[in-house]
């Protein structure tokens, strides 16, 4: 039984977690983050507590780093690529696998140990009213779906990170302006970051242009930094806040605004420990960049050109 209520306001049904197939398996030869060992080195901070240390590249550390985003900027592409009316999370989550892997790098979500236990997938697929976390499910995608899929890989000791909403098939208006609009408030963000920013403009950049929608600007999750750790500090928050801190050269963080339909702002976790979804049965979108603080402003590094891109 799932652990919250839905009410209709849309025409889309309750999520409803469907069958997980098993991990997949990855080459001996493929370089593992720590929790991914067997056995699994544990985290010094357990679930989603960030580490206290900021993550501040040096200049040498930059293109080993710039190289795993840029990894999982193309993965990205290529898990929209395969969207389409009855294909499932779940051949999408192998051939994105097997895309990471013949690129030499390792799939992060794979094993990342949370409160429910290493997670079972290697990218995270977010259905409709699902927030975040999604596990990748035999449950075909349908025309008028939107789905996140949360791309994250570990190349050459460095962690990148992004996420994308795609639509499926043909959307509603309100569906497509939902992710439209996500993916604006997340460029506006990233248009303000600079060295001496304080990191709470972030939250208000994006609630400045997302207001007048009576979108809710979901507060349970943030963006965090990132590098040779998967997470860490600071914690990137997208609604107002008077949280502490400004942004310095050479920091790396992501920005990931999940954004909801309704007005409220809440998510709850279903029964597998891993799956959020809106409390009022609300789409919701989200979207995510790991950014580089320069000189003069910042740098997206999950990223790519189009010829970098060969599926």
């Amino acid at each position: 039984m799932l652990v919250c209520m839905y009410v209709y306001v849309s025409v889309f049904r309750p999520h409803a977690l469907h069958p997980v197939t098993a991990r997949l398996p990855v080459p001996k030869e493929i370089i593992r983050p720590p929790y991914a060992l067997d056995p699994p080195v544990q985290p010094r901070f357990p679930g989603m507590i960030l580490p206290p240390e900021v993550s501040i590249k040096k200049d040498e550390e930059l293109p080993a780093f710039r190289r795993a985003c840029n990894l999982a900027s193309r993965t990205r592409a290529y898990a929209g690529s395969l969207v389409q009316p009855e294909i499932t999370p779940d051949e999408i989550d192998r051939l994105t696998h097997e895309y990471v892997i013949k690129e030499g790098g390792y799939p992060s979500p794979l094993g990342f140990l949370g409160n429910a236990g290493p997670f079972p997938k290697s990218i995270c697929s977010s259905i409709n009213q699902v927030v975040v976390h999604g596990i990748p499910d035999t449950r075909p995608l349908e025309n008028g779906d939107i789905v996140n899929f949360d791309v994250s890989t570990y190349i050459g000791g460095y962690h990148g990170d992004c996420s994308a909403t795609f639509l499926v098939g043909e959307v509603d208006e309100a569906g497509q302006l939902l992710v439209e609009r996500t993916r604006e408030s997340l460029l506006k963000a990233i248009e303000i970051c600079a060295p001496g920013v304080p990191f709470s403009k972030i939250g208000d950049t994006i609630c400045d242009y997302l207001d007048p929608y009576n979108y809710g600007v979901v507060t349970t999750f943030t963006g965090h930094g990132i590098g040779t750790e998967f997470h860490t500090s600071p914690a990137i928050f997208h609604n107002r806040n008077n949280g502490p801190g400004s942004m310095m050269k050479n920091m790396t963080f992501t920005i990931e605004p999940a954004i909801n339909e309704g007005k409220s702002p809440d998510c709850v976790m279903l029964e597998d420990g891993w799956t959020y979804v809106t409390t009022d049965g609300t789409r919701s979108a989200q979207f995510e960049d790991v950014i580089l603080i320069t000189d003069t402003g910042a740098e997206i590094l999950t990223t790519h050109l189009p010829e970098e891109v060969d599926f």
